[in-house]
């Protein structure tokens, strides 16, 4: 019989590159959403609406997948991508701009590539070394050079987001380490738990505050980050973890300065200057050199569970 018209990795770079146009334009959402509401608040009705577009996805697979699932693992991808991720992001987007925290957030592909090699074993060939470095350095001239919108707290709210970096790392690593457990129970079931984690703190500053007044666009932007950037974009993006390094998932995150500048300045007015689109191009020419001739690089990874 013929093979599929599309493999298996060809399906998770399509993955990792929807899920960045995703993930990019979040930045922008969220800093407008900060805006009106408290962090935590905000967390948590975000987390609400993801798990409430999961939750289908969820009771249809487990009717068909019935294995046990490491709930322990499990657990700590939720506190680390859900529970602790988006309190630190929220909080950090309060302070810095949008185009800013996008440029922080492409230092993740150094904080997941090392780790992965470490950790995981991942065998980083000299090519994918190369890319790394140019996509960052292009990471840097977009976003560190040419910063001029700073607020009082820009510091505080920086070191935020290299602190959702290293959460993000964390859950990226875990979730590798399950990619032979079923990718939608994966995703669904840590974002419930996380999702669960993260309520205390916003239930109680309802309690003791009122809920505060919330517009309709605000609705709407936590609806979108909820529905797409939480729900469809973590299942896109465990699905690319499946076929794919944790390394190169990694690199492709350098996608989101790009595009998280691109936006900001096209909604947000942030200002992008000629270094940055240059930086642009080194990031994309990174990507393109990591990834290029993946296929000899990549073993063809064991899989028990029922394809998707």
């Amino acid at each position: 019989m013929p093979g599929p018209l599309i493999n298996k990795q060809t399906k998770g770079f399509l993955s990792i590159i929807f899920v960045m146009m995703i993930w990019g334009s979040s930045f922008t959402v969220t800093k407008l959403v900060v805006t009106e509401l408290p962090p935590h608040i905000f967390a948590g009705i975000r987390n609400l609406i993801g798990c409430a577009a999961l939750l289908p996805f969820y009771i249809a697979r487990r009717r068909k997948v019935k294995d046990r699932l490491p709930y322990g693992k499990l657990t700590l991808m939720g506190l680390a991508g859900t529970t602790l991720y988006y309190f630190v992001f929220n909080t950090g987007m309060k302070y810095v701009s949008a185009s800013t925290g996008a440029l922080i957030e492409g230092l993740a592909p150094v904080a997941i590539a090392i780790p992965a090699a470490i950790i995981l074993k991942e065998h980083l060939k000299k090519r994918a070394i190369a890319g790394i470095v140019l996509s960052v350095s292009g990471v840097i001239l977009v976003g560190f050079v040419g910063n001029a919108q700073r607020s009082e707290n820009a510091l505080l709210g920086s070191f935020l987001i290299v602190g959702a970096v290293l959460l993000w790392t964390a859950y990226t690593l875990l979730s590798r380490s399950l990619k032979e457990t079923d990718t939608v129970l994966v995703t669904t079931v840590s974002t419930f738990i996380g999702t669960a984690l993260s309520l205390p703190l916003p239930a109680y500053e309802i309690i003791t505050g009122g809920m505060p007044a919330i517009s309709w666009k605000v609705w709407a932007g936590m609806i979108y980050l909820g529905v797409f950037a939480s729900a469809v974009a973590y299942s896109l993006y465990n699905r690319a973890l499946e076929s794919l390094p944790a390394a190169q998932v990694g690199n492709f995150l350098n996608l989101n300065p790009v595009i998280g500048a691109l936006i900001a300045f096209l909604f947000l007015k942030d200002r992008l200057t000629g270094l940055q689109m240059a930086g642009g191009v080194l990031v994309l020419a990174g990507i393109w050199l990591s990834s290029r001739r993946a296929g000899a690089s990549v073993p063809a990874a064991s899989n028990s569970k029922i394809e998707k």
